[in-house]
């Protein structure tokens, strides 16, 4: 294994690591969600349990409660403690080129999804991937520094053919937090959305009324 090898895995397992996540203590959490789209607005209430399960109630569209249900599990998904060698212990990991920026890009063999990433400082600031007939790219322009690890707040998601480059969409998404007890909550997400035939809308989640689920 090459020094560089080795050097491209630390940064990547360092940044990684560095992610603001919940902790094992975490209890879960439930809020009201007001849900805006162009000129309809939905309410209703979530919850997130402590084993990160995902609860939607009292929407009466049915695509809308199912919006919801996979919208938060995103959010969620990144709030989870993973485990790096689980995760990672198997890849290879090589360092490529630095931009203007000076963020490094980490190339990846072993990957199942073909996932390369780009570090700044302690940072992952851009994954890619291709899954399919899909590919994407996801940079990040803004986090947040908790003290304990950071979380992305402004960034977007391109999507292309991963044949062609055709661009497929986009979505630029901005996010807010909260800290309620000892934990970080999403408390508003914004979606730009461009569709690839150039349809724009807009989807605005507010989450409100965060409580912390009892111990």
């Amino acid at each position: 294994m090459t020094v560089a090898t080795n050097n491209a895995r630390d940064l990547f397992r360092s940044a990684y690591e560095h992610r603001y996540t919940w902790d094992e203590n975490f209890p879960g959490y439930t809020a009201d969600l007001i849900l805006t789209q162009g000129e309809e607005v939905y309410s209703g209430k979530i919850k997130v349990n402590a084993d990160y399960s995902v609860e939607v109630t009292g929407f009466n569209d049915e695509k809308v409660t199912e919006s919801i249900y996979n919208q938060l599990r995103d959010i969620v998904t990144h709030r989870k403690r993973g485990n790096f060698e689980a995760s990672h212990g198997k890849n290879e990991f090589s360092l490529g080129e630095s931009d203007p920026t000076g963020a490094v890009e980490i190339l990846v063999k072993g990957d199942a999804m073909g996932s390369n990433y780009k570090i700044r400082g302690q940072e992952i600031c851009q994954v890619s991937r291709v899954m399919g007939p899909m590919g994407f790219t996801i940079n990040t322009e803004e986090s947040l520094d908790t003290g304990e690890g950071y979380i992305s707040i402004k960034y977007n998601a391109i999507f292309r053919n991963p044949k062609t480059g055709e661009l497929k969409g986009k979505r630029d998404f901005k996010e807010n937090y909260e800290k309620v007890g000892d934990y970080y909550l999403p408390s508003c997400q914004v979606i730009n959305a461009l569709d690839a035939g150039g349809e724009k809308y807009t989807t605005e989640f507010n989450f409100i009324n965060l409580e912390l689920l009892p111990l």
